[in-house]
């Protein structure tokens, strides 16, 4: 009797262990995403809202494909993923002559996007991953008016970005505080100003935003939303197996005295 209680101590002993373990685990990849994105607000997206990532599709291609590129993301899964027609992909997001069955690439010569721009556009098929949802929410708001940049646009969240504010109609026109130098410490930018509002109310481009940055989420790894779906099954099926496992346990040891 005593052997089989020291048994089953230990075994609970090396479970809540492994628990501990798993917990602490969780914990510090969450404080590590959270040090990664300090400072950001979040975006709050969700793969699992569906209508947001369309908002967002017809955003990104209607305002983001004539420069970048969605090269790992096919036409045809975006049309199966998303629940769209087909012919309506081809017919309201294809706008270079691609088929549907051809990845998501834009039209824009690199060469000449080199020119206008300096650097050629990248690729944002990654660039949720590589940044995090959170970064580019703040990214796409963060622009403002800045006269000493050769495009006449600058962002808080990346300075001296590349690209003009393609959503200013949406948006509107912001201005930056300007903080003054101190000793040692250089002129900085403070808190930015819309001066001139757009066709949206800040929370309806809030809305857009974040709709716009789900989708590319979403772009980032497509599979994400299969194994989201899957997952709930997945842990009922190891909650069942927990439960059978620990009933054999039992059986078991029922006759151990």
């Amino acid at each position: 009797m005593t052997n089989a209680m020291t048994t089953k101590t230990r075994d609970t002993t090396i479970f809540a262990k492994l628990a501990a373990l798993l917990l602490v685990g969780l914990m510090m990849i969450g404080t590590a995403a959270a040090s990664e994105e300090a400072g950001l607000e979040a975006a709050n997206v969700r793969l699992d809202d569906v209508a947001s990532m369309k908002r967002g599709a017809r955003l990104f291609f209607n305002y983001c494909s004539g420069c970048h590129s969605l090269e790992y993301l096919r036409y045809s899964r975006l049309a199966e993923d998303l629940k769209l027609d087909p012919k309506d992909v081809e017919k309201n997001l294809v706008f270079n002559g691609a088929r549907i069955g051809d990845h998501a690439i834009s039209h824009m010569p690199a060469d000449k996007a080199a020119t206008w721009f300096g650097k050629a556009p990248p690729d944002l098929s990654l660039e949720a991953r590589a940044r995090g949802s959170d970064w580019i929410y703040n990214y796409l708001k963060s622009f403002y008016l800045d006269p000493a940049r050769p495009l006449g646009w600058n962002n808080n969240v990346f300075e001296n970005a590349s690209m003009p504010n393609v959503l200013w109609e949406l948006q509107g026109l912001q201005v930056a505080e300007q903080v003054p130098a101190e000793a040692g410490h250089d002129a900085t930018i403070g808190k930015l100003e819309l001066k001139t509002p757009g066709q949206q109310t800040p929370a309806q481009f809030d809305q857009t935003v974040r709709d716009l940055t789900a989708f590319l989420q979403y772009a980032g790894e497509p599979a994400a939303l299969q194994r989201e779906s899957m997952g709930i099954w997945v842990l009922l099926y190891l909650a069942f197996f927990t439960l059978i496992a620990y009933l054999l346990k039992l059986e078991f040891w029922k006759d151990v005295h």
